[in-house]
């Protein structure tokens, strides 16, 4: 039985056999271009799982150990990635940061921020952490690599804490909460440790593995080894990292690498036929022996301008450029994605504006990239409240440590909370300049116009003021101009009038006269 008699139709019936065989074609057909789009999202399928697999690959410690490695030696070797981790160095850092906790002197409670000054001015905390050498080498760090270790070494007791960092490539490994991804709890340190003899002076390495915990893993029982490696408890780890990955960080200088790469391989490339055409400078034709005779001379000439005889027969003209590209301008772009990865305008990275008008187009950047470095900033505040409540911390639990107070549990998540004695306040106050270039008379102006309106607390202004100026010892200067009491002595008040407000508020009057 044919396929029309199964369909119960005859062979005669042409109008509805030929509609049904339009319809088998078409369908036919359309299957056709179905397979054929299956077939095309297969090969991008395992296209896409090349390009995760490399990913991955990448990713794994040590390709995280190489890629960091990498960008070391670029942000050395090449200028591009130099200005670009030095640029957002100079956005984060460059102006300085204040950092300040509530004195105590005005409610007559703890100093908390002698504590937090006593820290911060501590010469190896300068050198490794909070000096002005330091940011600059720490921000270019979380370029290069992506994370930085903050280990916090505490003297138990008198709770005076020093910092120092950890080389990111020695840490390989990130044990964390089986429940919670976000909640680190041990960082694996795989180092080689140097000795040197003391009677004979050798010196020895070996390699060693140490566990260290994170600042905020304070679990009740501690675990002495894990993985027959120890666990050094009196140092907790405080990471910073950018652009995660899992656990990790990856530096800002790794996007920007292949371009780079580019950029170098362009410009070496250019520099190469502008060397070739300022050797091919003029053509000859002509006969064998004459083009032969006209070399000679040519070669004779011992400057511009000079004369060469030829036969009728010769010629010599000039190498036409009318065909010859030598625009560098043309590998802008690939300099633009450098400056993408970095998050700056590309006449900000080349140090050139450019062509007419790049200049301002490049200025509607200035937002998007002010709101990004005020964003890493933002990040390296989360650290240091971090650490700074970590100093006062301590500074409560040791037994002579400078602050008194207790350790309180919650009940709900086991944390240990350390609470200062009576009404002492440890709030930290984070101020950051303006990356806007504002005028200084501007912000003077604005300063003096608030104070005009007498809502300002004298103290208040004349720190403003001083941040307006570029002062970097603010609380130094502060200090010099307030009273054991916290109240703010005004420079241009007559010793006369500092013993009136004195006896006004109830203190003694001989005290004020000695503070002026």
């Amino acid at each position: 039985m044919g396929m029309f008699d199964w369909l119960g139709l005859r062979e005669s019936d042409d109008h509805e056999v030929k509609h049904l065989k339009s319809e088998v074609e078409t369908l036919s057909f359309r299957l056709e271009e179905a397979a054929h789009s299956m077939e095309q999202l297969y090969r991008e399928d395992a296209g896409w799982q090349q390009i995760g697999q490399s990913f991955d690959q990448e990713m794994s410690p040590e390709g995280r150990q190489q890629g960091a490695k990498l960008c070391r030696a670029m942000a050395t070797l090449n200028p591009l990635v130099k200005r670009g981790l030095t640029i957002r160095a100079g956005y984060v850092f460059g102006q300085g940061v204040g950092i300040q906790a509530p004195d105590g002197k005005e409610n007559g409670t703890q100093d908390v921020n002698t504590v937090v000054q006593g820290f911060i001015d501590d010469p190896g905390n300068r050198r490794s952490f909070t000096g002005a050498q330091a940011h600059e080498e720490l921000e270019k760090q979380l370029g290069t690599d992506g994370n930085v270790y903050a280990v916090l070494f505490t003297n138990p007791r008198t709770g005076f804490t020093r910092v120092r960092t950890l080389d990111p490539l020695e840490v390989t490994d990130i044990l964390t909460n089986p429940e919670d991804k976000t909640d680190p709890w041990f960082y694996r340190r795989d180092y080689v440790e140097t000795t040197i003899g003391e009677r004979t002076a050798r010196v020895t390495t070996r390699q060693k593995t140490t566990w260290y915990p994170a600042l905020t893993h304070k679990p009740t029982r501690r675990m002495p080894v894990i993985d027959g490696n120890p666990v050094d408890w009196s140092a907790p780890v405080h990471h910073t990292k950018v652009n995660t990955i899992g656990s990790f960080g990856v530096g800002d200088a790794y996007a920007a690498l292949p371009w780079a790469r580019a950029y170098k391989d362009f410009l070496e490339d250019w520099a190469k036929l502008m060397k070739s055409l300022s050797r091919i400078a003029w053509k000859m034709s002509g006969k064998k022996s004459g083009a032969q005779q006209m070399r000679s001379q040519l070669n004779g000439l011992g400057e511009a301008g000079g004369v060469a005889g030829m036969d009728p027969g010769t010629q010599l003209e000039a190498v036409p450029k009318t065909g010859a590209t030598i625009d560098a301008e043309s590998g802008r772009p690939l300099a633009t994605m450098i400056a993408a990865a970095f998050g700056l305008p590309v006449t900000t990275l080349l140090a050139d504006p450019g062509q007419t008008g790049a200049r301002a187009v490049a200025e509607t950047l200035d937002q998007p990239t002010r709101l990004e470095m005020n964003g890493r900033r933002e990040v390296w505040s989360e650290t240091y409240r971090a650490i700074l409540g970590h100093v006062i911390d301590q500074a409560v639990i040791a037994p002579q440590g400078p602050l008194k107070g207790g350790v309180v549990v919650d009940k709900f998540t086991q944390q240990e909370e350390v609470i200062l004695q009576g009404e002492a306040d440890r709030t930290l106050t984070i101020t950051w300049p303006e990356i806007d270039e504002t005028s200084v008379d501007v912000m003077v102006k604005a300063i003096v116009d608030a104070d005009a309106t007498q809502k300002l607390p004298p103290l208040e202004t004349m720190r403003l003021l001083l941040r307006a100026l570029g002062v970097r010892d603010v609380d130094e200067i502060l200090d010099q101009w307030t009273d054991d009491a916290g109240n703010f002595v005004d420079p241009n008040t007559s010793a006369g009038d500092a013993a009136i407000g004195a006896f006004e508020r109830g203190e003694d009057p001989a005290e004020a006269l000695k503070r002026k």
